[in-house]
């Protein structure tokens, strides 16, 4: 295959460059097909210098005839200034703080320049460029590959310019293209109306004709190829996957639980439709002939963590144990803390198993009298066993990984798979990422939630979040005030908890003023909570302890310090503790600069909308898909030409060939190159064996 030739025994690379090329991703000739321009520069038209339009970005190309470096008489700046000369006129090209490039440059050199035209002096005398790339053209060859075309622009690294990589790319493309095997089943490809793979690869590098804006969008006919392919092997992955686990279960759930009626009606609330809805959902799933494997997921307060505990009383009911495995420690006690008193109410026991506990249930585990087991991923380690484990729910599933929950799953004869995300999941990524599961939304949230108002205020406005604060507090409300970090530091300029509570009980004397954040024990945490939700605390501080599954109906305000600091997703989660309890609630977004770009759009997204699945895409769209997540998926292939928001369309239309073709093939025996693909790309990860 190509793909095992290393890049090192392409003609013009070697033992050095290839150490270079590392650095990019770069090891094989595969690689480097698939390390795709960054943008396109169309130098089909190379002006005379006499043409050049003042203000436009142009290339030219000329002869040097003089280089020179000159110190400003004021500042000192030393300027690097190029002349170049064609038939119609003269160049003067300059670069600021760069007198070492001096050294690259020849009187009787060719030089192609790209950038911004600075003059228009009549006939050329005097136009000047600052800062353009530049191309030195040394033989015919060079002219070929670097000129007169559209000319692919790719990143480089130290030691190995973008020029020098072109090159290398023209060598393996001329080289190499015809060893590419086309995968791609021939009826999907013509169905799709998609180029061969060789020609679409060979045109994204060294275009033929094309359109120059659709090149820098990506969304040239040679891209929509590729994009096709890494969304037609993802969701074929995923489908595979998906079928693997398809298999009949070797457990009996019961379809209806007396444990459930007693919990909901211990519940001062009754559940909503959307809430009901996605339990039924989950309960015909569990009381069907195959092994569940679904996603529920919502908005903020939307009642998720109820339908999580009802699944698993569920699973308790027909005599099996029930595992919940959260990504962190405190997310794990959190839900610990709010259900343990519900589960105990009803004569069952629960336990809390993280790596950081001293005492670990682990012999109640093995021998069932633990029904309900709530963890990190201490719950997956060796020397952890369930005696019946029948449900395992997986919370914030992104932080895990399409593949991991599998190691959980061992820990019974294949339980039932509930996947839940406080993160509400943009359409794209539920297709993309979720491919494997069936979803279920909780689309309503509960008649009492109330609007939240939200205002991004800065740190030289503090009497107006004071003053709000002493008007909800005067009314019998509460606050919560969110920090970034738990104490001061030299190397980090920013407010602290600590700091911010001592702060607080001076400004607000007469009100009870909490603190809570991550150092203190589980079960300092749950005395803090429980007199806030009583009542005995006034204003709360705390860190992000707070993000997830706590629940005080009277709390009406919510201060967050340094929110320029914080995710999207983080400041909805932390909005969404307030606005529980029918009041009219409030968000003070306290920001302080300086503050870049992200952080002032994501500041302007809270303020102009509420809906978490706006919030989510929003997300995305500010910080790309590798980023949305914290981490990447593990051992999902990467998405190089893709874009999970722009090519939505294709992204469906290449999962309906992908779940369409394992309906009739699940293991692909009539598909060599695609299960050859598959094996590639999803690096061993699935198990086709099992799927066929």
């Amino acid at each position: 295959m190509v793909s095992d030739h290393p890049i090192q025994y392409v003609k013009g690379v070697g033992p050095g460059r290839s150490k270079l090329l590392q650095r990019l991703d770069i090891k094989t000739i595969e690689d480097a097909l698939y390390y795709l321009p960054s943008r396109y520069e169309d130098r089909r038209n190379i002006k005379k210098i006499r043409e050049l339009n003042y203000g436009s970005l142009e290339t030219t190309m000329g002869e040097v005839v003089g280089i020179e470096v000159t110190t400003t008489p004021r500042k000192g700046i030393k300027i690097f200034e190029l002349t170049l000369m064609d038939s119609t006129g003269v160049l003067k090209a300059k670069w600021f703080n760069q007198p070492f490039m001096k050294q690259y440059f020849k009187h009787g050199q060719r030089v192609i320049l790209s950038g911004h035209v600075k003059s228009n002096a009549y006939y050329g005398i005097g136009i000047e460029m600052e800062s353009p790339e530049f191309e030195i053209i040394k033989d015919e060859q060079d002219r070929l590959i670097h000129t007169g075309r559209i000319v692919p622009i790719y990143r480089g690294t130290e030691g190995l310019s973008p020029k020098q990589l072109r090159t290398i790319m023209m060598e393996v493309v001329v080289g190499h293209i015809d060893e590419i095997k086309d995968f791609l089943p021939e009826e999907i490809r013509l169905r799709n109306s998609l180029m061969p793979l060789g020609e679409a690869i060979k045109n994204v590098h060294f275009p033929e004709d094309a359109s120059i804006e659709e090149l820098n969008r990506g969304v040239s006919t040679a891209h929509r190829r590729l994009i096709f392919d890494e969304f037609f092997i993802l969701e074929l992955g995923l489908s595979m996957i998906k079928r693997g686990e398809d298999i009949e279960r070797g457990i009996t759930f019961k379809a209806e639980s007396p444990l459930v009626r007693a919990l909901l009606e211990r519940l001062p609330f009754k559940p909503t439709k959307a809430q009901e809805r996605v339990f039924d959902e989950i309960r015909r799933d569990m009381a069907g002939p195959t092994v569940m494997n679904r996603l529920m997921h919502g908005d903020v307060g939307c009642g998720k963590t109820i339908v999580a505990l009802m699944s698993m009383l569920l699973a308790v009911d027909s005599g099996y144990q029930a595992a919940l495995m959260a990504p962190t420690e405190i997310l794990a006690e959190q839900h610990y803390l709010n259900i343990h008193h519900m589960i105990e109410a009803l004569g069952l026991k629960a336990a809390l198993l993280t790596g950081s506990l001293k005492e670990r249930p682990i012999q109640d585990i093995a021998e069932g009298s633990t029904q309900i087991v709530i963890g990190t991923h201490a719950l997956i380690q060796e020397g952890i066993s369930f005696k019946k484990l029948g449900l395992v729910i997986i919370d914030e599933q992104h932080r895990f990984g399409v593949i991991q929950r599998a190691s959980l799953r061992k820990k019974g004869f294949n339980p039932d798979v509930l996947v839940m995300t406080a993160t509400p999941i943009p359409r794209t990524l539920a297709l993309t990422l979720y491919g494997d599961l069936d979803v279920s939304t909780i689309d309503e949230l509960p008649p009492m939630r109330h609007g939240v108002e939200t205002k991004v205020l800065f740190s030289s406005q503090k009497e107006r979040i004071y003053s709000l604060m002493r008007q909800e507090l005067e009314k019998g409300r509460q606050a919560y005030v969110v920090y970034p970090i738990i104490e001061g530091s030299e190397k980090v300029d920013l407010k602290s908890a600590i700091e911010g509570a001592k702060a607080f009980q001076q400004i607000f004397q007469r009100r009870n003023v909490g603190l809570i954040h991550g150092r203190m024990k589980p079960g300092e945490r749950e005395e803090i909570m429980a007199s806030f939700k009583a009542g005995k605390i006034d204003i709360l501080v705390a860190t992000t302890v707070i993000e997830v599954g706590v629940d005080v109906p009277n709390a009406t305000v919510m201060v967050i310090v340094h929110a320029e600091r914080f995710g999207l997703a983080q400041l909805h989660q932390l909005r969404g503790r307030v606005g529980r309890g029918g009041h009219q609630s409030y968000c003070l977004l306290v920001a302080y600069p300086p503050m870049g770009d992200e952080a002032k759009k994501r500041l302007k997204v809270m303020e102009e909308t509420s809906d978490g699945f706006r919030i989510a895409e929003e997300d995305l769209i500010i910080r790309g898909p590798g980023d949305f997540f914290g981490t990447r998926q593990a051992g999902i292939p990467d998405l190089r030409a893709a874009n999970l928001i722009r090519d939505i369309r294709i992204l469906e239309a290449a999962r309906r060939e992908a779940f369409a073709i394992t309906d009739k093939d699940p293991g692909l025996k009539a598909y060599p190159s695609l299960r050859d693909a598959i094996k590639h790309k999803w690096q061993g990860r699935i198990d086709l064996i099992r799927v066929s």
